[in-house]
């Protein structure tokens, strides 16, 4: 496929962006280069190669998560500035009408 001027400004027209005539010239250069490499990357021989959708072998490592169940309120409310009973205690955020 050909770059041509008109295409270029096609594709302007399309993503609605004003080019000048040089951003014009340097699109037509780029997408002229990534077409030509893409003709080169169809010339190579992929008979054997395997389909990879990454270049590296890896796959996600997690690390373990260990479940810690038991109690801990009392280590918990150490770190708290007020506490009142078994539970944080907090500024009032929301004043109602008749509740106290």
């Amino acid at each position: 496929m050909k770059i041509t001027d008109d295409l270029i400004d096609y594709i302007g027209e399309l993503s609605r962006l004003e080019l000048s005539d040089e951003e014009k010239a340097g699109a037509k250069k780029d997408l002229t280069d990534i077409l030509n490499y893409m003709d080169k990357l169809n010339e190579l021989d992929t008979a054997g190669a395997k389909e990879m959708t990454h270049p590296f072998d890896e796959s996600n490592r997690f690390r373990k998560e260990d479940a810690i169940n038991g109690d801990q309120r009392e280590a918990m409310l150490k770190n708290a500035p007020a506490v009142k009973g078994d539970y944080f205690k907090v500024f009032k955020t929301v004043e109602q009408e008749g509740m106290e």
